[in-house]
């Protein structure tokens, strides 16, 4: 989408559909004063007629009659005055484009939103447009016959730096919904490798592919196992993005990608099986963040290390009872191979720790019993450094995404003791979410680490703002704005 800045006043602007986003005291702005003076003091009392109040969420589409060159208006709800935040605003936008492509329009002309956040403001915009209007359409045979918005020019706006920014992310958040929402027929652990591969190839990281021989060979023995039962055989991508100028730091962002999860031997109920196509939705988030943090450039040296396989029964599966070894050592007494998350996630963790990162962040669609603590719409954060888990929640307010610190009692920690191994992978079902967190840390080698468990927030059965129906790219904002936040950018 062309998304640029212009001059003049929103009125006389030359589009299908202007947005101006209202608050709940209904003051327009010095853009919505001129509109409503262009209507001849007509918009004031069109919103009221209709019941318009500025709450969030709230959208409204009016015909201008003719009075102005465009042919309609969407004016989108901001809430309380005081309460307004960035994320809102990138909400409030996302709705409102959705309303005027709804309506018809190509081309959109947008007022500017608060200045109180300054670039910010504009960068969620944008962000909020972007991801608004993103539809997944590459299985739909109607795709040509849909309306999309082709242009978006904001009026009074001279900040292309964030309207580039916003868009940079936007297309990373893209990547990972594109990713989550692709079939298990299309999108398997070779196939997830090779589009890796070609984003690292077009935006210049460095990028390696470890097949089942080499993961062997390597000692990855709980990768392997997992995917075992599959004739896709597990892979593990590993992206290196690195800085021009002095790198600040090392960082390690690792993601779960389960390309299709049956739960193996231990088979998932028939209700819980449709949509396990998600369960790669944490390796898609850092896919995604990899892009994003290619093309904005922190200066932060980062490792993305995706753990890919497929959870399948066969003959060849790995079972309830089997010990594995991973590649750090430990052996692993299996007792639900519907728990298997966690082990691709072991290997991978201490790959990163291996190469030198100085903080490690995990994703995953890890346990039911996260959606159960927090929703569906919240991911639950568990860390061993207070520093980077509070640098983490300020990420993550900044990019929407909610999330909650969770605990990492230790007197759980007797739950995964096995009689035979150095670890069991799975213990009894209460605080679930927590026992899982606490056999990652496990493998975190003593670097200051976070776990996040996506459940909830990866997967979405409603459109909300700027969040949409099935992939939602949960995970990628927070990570790219981390980074961004603790080099100073915001």
């Amino acid at each position: 989408m062309n998304i640029t800045t212009t001059a003049g006043t929103l009125a006389e602007q030359q589009a299908d559909a202007l947005l101006l986003g209202v608050s709940t005291d209904n003051q327009l702005d010095d853009a919505g004063n001129q509109l409503d003076q262009a209507l001849d003091g007509q918009l004031g009392s069109a919103l009221a007629s209709v019941g318009f109040s500025g709450k969030r969420g709230e959208v409204c589409t009016l015909p201008s009659f003719g009075r102005i060159p465009a042919a309609r208006i969407v004016v989108t709800g901001l809430g309380e005055p005081s309460s307004v935040t960035v994320d809102i605003i990138r909400s409030a936008w996302g709705e409102a484009a959705r309303a005027a492509r709804k309506a018809g329009a190509r081309t959109i002309a947008s007022a500017a939103p608060s200045s109180a956040f300054g670039s910010a403001a504009i960068r969620a915009a944008v962000e909020g447009i972007e991801l608004g209007l993103y539809r997944h359409t590459a299985y739909r045979s109607d795709a040509s016959d849909q309306t999309d918005v082709e242009s978006v020019s904001f009026i009074g706006v001279d900040d292309t730096e964030a309207i580039a920014a916003g868009q940079k992310l936007a297309r990373g958040v893209s990547m990972a919904r594109n990713l989550v929402n692709a079939p298990g027929m299309d999108l398997y652990p070779e196939r997830l490798a090779g589009r890796a591969w070609e984003m690292a190839d077009e935006l210049g990281m460095e990028c390696t592919v470890y097949d089942r021989a080499a993961l062997e060979e390597m000692g990855a023995g709980a990768i392997v196992a997992v995917g075992r039962g599959s004739q896709r055989e597990p892979r593990l991508i590993h992206l290196v993005y690195r800085p021009e100028g002095e790198s600040l730091g090392v960082a390690g962002l690792v993601g779960k990608a389960i390309t299709f999860d049956t739960g193996g031997v231990n088979l998932k109920p028939a209700d819980g099986m449709r949509n396990m196509k998600m369960d790669m939705a944490g390796g898609a988030a850092v896919i995604g963040a990899m892009g994003a943090i290619a093309e904005m450039k922190p200066p932060y040296t980062v490792h993305g290390v995706i753990a890919a396989a497929e959870n399948m029964p066969s003959h060849s599966a790995y079972r309830p009872g089997d010990v594995l070894r991973t590649l750090s050592g430990k052996t692993v007494e299996i007792t639900n191979t519907d728990a298997e998350g966690r082990l691709v996630l072991a290997d991978a963790l201490t790959f990163t720790a291996r190469q030198g990162a100085e903080f490690m962040i995990d994703l995953a669609t890890l346990t039911g019993a996260s959606v159960v603590a927090v929703g569906n719409g919240a991911a639950s954060l568990f860390g061993t450094d207070e520093g980077l888990v509070q640098d983490v929640l300020q990420a993550a307010e900044f990019g929407g995404e909610r999330m909650w610190h969770m605990p990492l009692w230790d007197a759980y920690r007797a739950d995964l003791n096995s009689d035979i191994a150095d670890i069991v992978n799975s213990g009894n079902r209460d605080g679930g979410a927590i026992k899982a967190a606490l056999f990652l840390r496990e493998f975190s080698h003593d670097i200051p680490w976070v776990h996040l468990d996506i459940a909830g927030p990866a997967w979405s059965t409603r459109e909300e703002g700027y969040r949409i129906k099935c992939g939602t790219g949960y995970g990628t904002h927070t990570l790219v704005t981390l980074l961004e936040q603790r080099a100073g950018r915001h």
